[in-house]
């Protein structure tokens, strides 16, 4: 399977325009069905230590279920305050869109009870396996010309308990997913001056 000059500079143009979403841009807008299919697709098809597939999704779209979820980020928040008390911007910051997207997803890392091709050494190569399938649902859902973001700031645990997840599961990323009022054409942290962005030289050792 060969792709074309065009074809690789699309993927590029989707890679450079992929954001992470916040609440103060999703619309109310429904989310199809097959939209989410296409997105959950695409995250099977990320790569797997061992041929692992170690991932698992739990869709949430219920407020109720939303609204404890955003009660447990916001106090989350404010413990975290206190670590950027040098940096005033960030208690003005919109970081997640939990009650605002249509549709949240959590996803999981589902924990070996057997040796794992290729995890006996580096045994959270599954979990890295899970963010690849992240990243791919993230790279899909912006081809799609829907938002997604990532809400970090938030107890795994706690989160794992309002969801009723069991103990074999590990939770890796909490995803918000919707429609949006436009794209941002500047990164809003980058924009927002919190950190430069790096080029290649600066990652190189």
């Amino acid at each position: 399977m060969k792709f074309s000059k065009k074809e690789s500079k699309t993927l590029q143009r989707i890679i450079r325009w992929r954001r992470d979403v916040r609440g103060n841009n999703f619309l109310p807008k429904k989310v199809k069905q097959k939209e989410l299919n296409t997105i959950l697709s695409a995250a099977l098809h990320a790569p797997s230590v061992g041929y692992s597939q170690p991932w698992r999704f739990l869709i949430i779209n219920k407020d109720s279920t939303k609204n404890k979820i955003h009660t447990l980020f916001t106090q989350q928040f404010k413990k975290s305050q206190a670590k950027f008390h040098d940096k005033p911007l960030y208690s003005t910051l919109k970081l997640e869109g939990i009650k605002e997207a249509p549709i949240n997803i959590a996803v999981l890392y589902k924990k070996p009870t057997k040796p794992i091709l290729g995890q006996t050494f580096m045994k959270q190569s599954g979990e890295y396996s899970v963010v690849c399938a992240i990243e791919n649902m993230w790279l899909v859902a912006r081809s799609l010309n829907l938002g997604m973001g990532w809400v970090s700031i938030l107890k795994p645990k706690k989160v794992k308990k309002i969801l009723g997840i069991s103990n074999e599961y590990k939770l890796v990323g909490y995803l918000c997913l919707g429609h949006t009022k436009h794209s941002l054409k500047t990164p809003e942290l980058k924009k927002l001056g919190w950190e430069k962005k790096k080029n290649i030289k600066r990652c190189l050792l």
